[in-house]
């Protein structure tokens, strides 16, 4: 970098978000350049032989509903630099007991279908965030923006005073309280589980409703060849707009970077601190201290000689998969994993996305891919406990195996310094850090260190392969500076 002139703004971390920040700034006219500490650029969406050679798995993001639905991601054009979403015949399997599945279909009413009692209740329940559409999405997606988008489609105002009423209560009391028979209140559960927080905690109906609106609204896709696809098309964006992407530079200390109008950091509050405590004042380096990780995740792939052979056939037509049982179940297995400990039958997430992507294997082979959730930090290898979920509802599964490749909460961690504790949410998001990300602020982008934004999943508004937390930095850093 010393050998040209210093960038307008340098983005430290090539995952969706530092990639959406940079384009922002460079299609805003800024001259941009990105380093990546990793061989490739990607963050959470890589793509490798990790087990035998041919064998695509992708190393962290499989499934991509708020890629499509995200307003940073989807009138970007990434169709046009080789990203081709695949859709399943289904975007969810929720495992019941190891012979009965329930679907999440694309419609409301084909799903409403299989839940039995609760039929009616499901369409009561998604039928309005669904009918409101991608406003309601944006609204969710970048809430500090909720007068404007609600000046911008007034007919969204109801659909989003219901939905935060409702999702503000816990998944597990809507479960109970809504529904009457055991497959709504589990695809439910399965849905907010991905929060990684208690089932009992307030704002986990809120992520269980915005994965289901998203499932019937735009479906749950994966992208051909892997997850790689969406980061290589960002980076051909950005280098269409005049930005660089430096790979294999680490960033140790801001005090390496040269001077520039601004520094974006794709990185949690604790690197933060590791590379510019020493210009940040002592009470802020404290609330920074106080941003708290969640639990972490095992997470295992797998090279297939051939498809999971389901009990229940149904379960074949989804790309993703929950193993977890009643909500009852599912919920045990989360709060478990909340006390520190490694649950007895832990609630297994599951993508299998070479049933629908040939690309992915061998002719005649699979992949498969999978994790659940353990205590923050954990060391343990629990995917003896994750094949015998599966084992349990594919019976003969691990003849199957020809090879699996494990990474512990450790080794997650190791591969990418944003996933904390194998945190791969970037941070708790209970109702505190849900509201108030990385710390109570009007301003959640900007760092006490002058000219230095955070763009990281610990901002607004979370975990996910959407680029909003990207993009609401870079649109901060613009309107700072056209003061």
């Amino acid at each position: 970098m010393s050998r040209r002139a210093a960038p307008d703004a340098v983005v430290v971390g090539a995952g969706p978000n530092g990639l959406v920040a940079a384009l922002t700034l460079a299609r805003a006219g800024w001259s941009v350049e990105v380093l990546e500490a990793a061989p490739t650029a990607g963050g959470g969406t890589r793509t490798g032989e990790l087990t035998l050679p041919g064998f695509r798995h992708d190393v962290c993001s499989a499934i991509h509903p708020l890629a499509i639905a995200s307003p940073a991601l989807r009138d970007l054009g990434l169709e046009h630099h080789g990203v081709e979403w695949i859709h399943p015949d289904a975007p969810l399997a929720h495992v019941l007991r190891p012979d009965r599945s329930v679907l999440l279909e694309r419609s409301v009413g084909a799903t409403a279908g299989g839940l039995g009692p609760d039929a009616d209740a499901w369409e009561r329940l998604l039928g309005p965030p669904v009918r409101a559409g991608l406003p309601l999405v944006d609204t969710l997606l970048a809430p500090r923006s909720l007068p404007r988008s609600l000046l911008r489609s007034p007919a969204a105002l109801p659909a989003t005073v219901g939905f935060g009423l409702t999702g503000l209560r816990s998944a597990a009391a809507i479960g109970r309280s809504r529904f009457r028979g055991e497959e709504a209140p589990a695809l439910l559960a399965g849905l907010a589980a991905h929060s990684i927080l208690p089932l009992d905690a307030p704002v986990t109906g809120a992520f269980g409703l915005l994965l289901g609106q998203l499932a019937h609204l735009v479906g749950w896709p994966m992208a051909r060849g892997g997850s790689q696809a969406v980061a290589d098309a960002l980076v051909a964006l950005l280098t269409e707009a005049g930005g660089t992407v430096t790979c294999d530079r680490r960033v140790a200390s801001l005090d390496d970077l040269p001077p520039c109008r601004a520094v974006l950091l794709d990185v949690t509050p604790r690197q933060l601190l590791a590379m510019a405590g020493h210009r940040i004042p002592p009470a802020r380096r404290r609330a920074l201290q106080r941003f708290r990780h969640g639990p972490g995740v095992c997470k295992v792939d797998w090279a297939l000689a051939g498809p999971v052979p389901w009990r229940d056939p149904a379960t074949a037509r989804a790309g993703t998969v929950h193993l977890g049982g009643t909500l009852e179940e599912v919920r045990a297995a989360e709060d478990a994993v909340h006390r520190g400990r490694h649950a007895e039958r832990p609630f297994v997430l599951l993508a299998q996305q070479s049933r629908f992507d040939p690309s992915r294997a061998p002719a005649g082979h699979h992949t498969l891919w999978a994790y659940c959730h353990v205590p923050h930090g954990s060391g343990v290898d629990v995917s003896a406990d994750i094949e015998s979920v599966i084992e349990a509802a594919a019976p003969g599964f691990r003849d199957l195996v020809l090879d699996r490749h494990v990474m512990t909460a450790v080794d997650v961690e190791r591969h990418d310094a944003n996933y904390v504790g194998g945190d791969i949410n970037g941070g708790t998001a209970d109702l505190r850090q849900f509201l108030f990300r990385p710390t109570p602020s009007l301003h959640p982008w900007s760092t006490p260190a002058e000219g230095v934004w955070l763009c990281s999943s610990s901002t607004p508004p979370g975990g996910g392969v959407h680029g909003m937390c990207g993009a609401g930095a870079a649109r901060a850093v613009l309107r700072h500076h056209r003061r």
